[in-house]
């Protein structure tokens, strides 16, 4: 069996500790990134909305000029696609903004 051997914590951790080389100033910072309604303007999802908010205004159009079947077809596509244009963008939005 072997005998464990004992340090004293004096010897390993001197109870005197060394000054720091020169003395820090203490500065305030402020980010105002998770705050700013600027943050959110996030050059994809800007994208991703201008180009449903087209499709929606050409469907107006569309609707204006009298081709209603065209219209009903942008209307079926729609239903599926703006769900999940939406639900994609707010994930792709929580994924990449840093709080």
């Amino acid at each position: 069996m072997r005998k464990t051997k004992r340090f004293p914590f004096r010897k390993i951790f001197s109870p005197f500790l060394k000054p720091p080389l020169k003395r820090l100033r203490p500065f305030k910072t402020y980010s105002f990134v998770p705050f700013s309604p600027l943050a959110m303007l996030d050059p994809t999802i800007l994208t991703i909305g201008g180009i449903v908010l087209g499709i929606a205004i050409i469907e107006r159009i569309l609707e204006r000029w009298g081709v209603i079947d065209l219209v009903d077809q942008f209307a079926k596509v729609m239903r599926f696609i703006l769900p999940v244009t939406f639900y994609s963008a707010l994930i792709y939005f929580f994924a990449t903004f840093i709080f």
